[in-house]
């Protein structure tokens, strides 16, 4: 066995790789284990193809609107080269994790890691390797083998959660691995959970001509969403084709040769046969926590998460747990973020424990959504009086002139203190905007300093501004 190392990161993903850079800058000797793909799932299954894909949608969209803005010719897609674009997004962003992990002196060892002792590993050839695409190991990594460490952090991430019954074989029933790279597009799709996977999929596909059916057990689309948000994302992608079936549940599957008969059993007990040429099941991921010797350990898991104490530290000296496999929200930023956060007290730097109130949520479908606090509905729950501003991107010229008329920026305030405690936007950019109210409430910025920021015109981040206005009667544009 090698000399120990002061910190081995079991996982590569946004958590894993992030941790390990931080990790390497306050000079502690490191090393990454990795069974799969650099990057995790969302440089190369999750958030970055998506994206690439949506992309691709958006600029159709645009581009079918054309005479909308003097534009002339009929668009048309191909939808290989479209797939072949989101996979070039994803490989370069793979191979800039592997620059960097070499970049900053961090050892990468490739296989299928165990926690065999408190500070011990083992590491053993990966079944993962074989049957995923980019899993060969880079050039320059270690193997096989057993290795210890001062400290060992668990950031193996999430897969896609399977329902009962609902078994996805790779033609018919797809995860969104299969959504992402489909050698036809289907006719028809329903997808099963109108969480912000299942929406931005339903997105992507209608817009490139699919009758989408969208299924979800929650009384609202995005269900951690604020509802009024919420319902003006359903309205839209009702308007623009998508069936949305709230309160209602997939109870059986029947396959055909190249079509699914789906039973749907409603809010009010009556059941209706969905067809389908393909089902999307999007009902969320489920953490990593297998086959990693947690049990033997006798590592606190609540119902299928590592438990920790907002620092990344679990139950056992010296073992810490970040990103998806520390729980919710299962986001990539968040579990950056959290692995910094766990690095910085592990080499002795104070840290307060991740606030969750103030990780932002994004939704890349057409319309975008994004929000950080509390919803409108949690804020009365907790008996908090508040002022609510609202204001439409009808009212604003930047939308307009960008023919994006249609989006609300909501913001809630604390109406005895004044401070933000949340925002929630439906529109174009939306995703690019939120961070401004972030950062606000970072800052414990009030009200009336929000209100004395001069924002630059003609921007949709005017919008932003007047919500706080309208918070406080004085919007101006309304």
């Amino acid at each position: 066995m090698s000399e120990p190392y002061d910190l081995i990161i079991i996982g590569s993903g946004p958590a894993g790789y992030v941790a390990a850079i931080r990790a390497a800058q306050l000079g502690l000797k490191t090393a990454v284990v990795e069974r799969e793909h650099l990057g995790g799932i969302c440089l190369n299954w999750g958030c970055i193809p998506t994206k690439a894909l949506l992309r691709s949608a958006e600029i159709y969209r645009l581009a079918k609107a054309g005479m909308e803005f003097g534009l002339t010719g009929q668009p048309g897609f191909d939808l290989h080269r479209i797939i072949e674009r989101s996979r070039e997004t994803a490989t370069r962003l793979n191979e800039g994790v592997s620059f960097l992990i070499k970049k900053n002196k961090i050892d990468l060892i490739w296989g299928q890691a165990r926690i065999v002792a408190p500070g011990e590993i083992t590491v053993g050839i990966s079944s993962k390797s074989a049957v995923l695409p980019q899993a060969s190991p880079p050039k320059n990594t270690k193997g096989i083998g057993r290795y210890s460490a001062k400290n060992i952090m668990i950031a193996t991430g999430a897969r896609p959660r399977v329902l009962n019954g609902i078994e996805p074989d790779g033609h018919l029933i797809w995860t969104y691995f299969d959504a992402l790279k489909p050698s036809v597009l289907p006719k028809s799709l329903l997808i099963i959970g109108a969480g912000a996977i299942g929406v931005e999929f339903a997105s992507f596909y209608q817009t490139l001509g699919v009758a989408v059916t969208l299924v979800e057990a929650a009384a609202q689309i995005l269900p951690a969403e604020d509802q009024e948000i919420a319902n003006l994302a359903q309205k839209s992608l009702e308007k623009q084709g998508v069936i949305i079936k709230l309160e209602s549940r997939v109870s059986k599957i029947e396959k055909g040769t190249d079509s699914v008969n789906a039973t749907v059993e409603s809010p009010q007990g009556l059941f209706e046969t969905v067809e389908s040429e393909r089902v999307l099941s999007a009902v969320g991921v489920v953490a990593n926590v297998e086959n990693l010797g947690l049990e033997e350990l006798g590592v606190d898991l609540v119902q299928g998460v590592i438990q920790t104490d907002g620092t990344g530290r679990t139950n056992i000296s010296g073992l810490y747990a970040v990103g998806d496999v520390a729980g919710g929200p299962m986001l990539a930023h968040k579990a950056a973020h959290e692995g910094v956060i766990c690095v910085d007290m592990i080499a002795g730097i104070a840290r307060e424990p991740l606030n969750k109130m103030k990780i932002p949520s994004c939704v890349y479908a057409y319309p975008q959504v994004a929000s950080v606090g509390l919803s409108e509905e949690k804020a009365k729950k907790l008996g908090i009086d508040i002022r609510v501003g609202r204001f439409p991107y009808r009212a604003n010229g930047k939308a307009l002139a960008l023919g994006e008329a249609e989006g609300l920026v909501k913001t809630i305030f604390n109406a005895q203190s004044g401070a933000l405690i949340g925002a929630h936007l439906i529109g174009a950019e939306a995703t690019e905007l939120i961070h401004g109210f972030l950062i606000a409430m970072n800052l414990e910025t009030t009200e009336q300093e929000l209100m004395e920021t001069i924002f630059p015109h003609p921007t949709l981040s005017e919008a932003m501004l007047e919500s706080v206005y309208d918070a406080f009667g004085r919007a101006v544009h309304i």
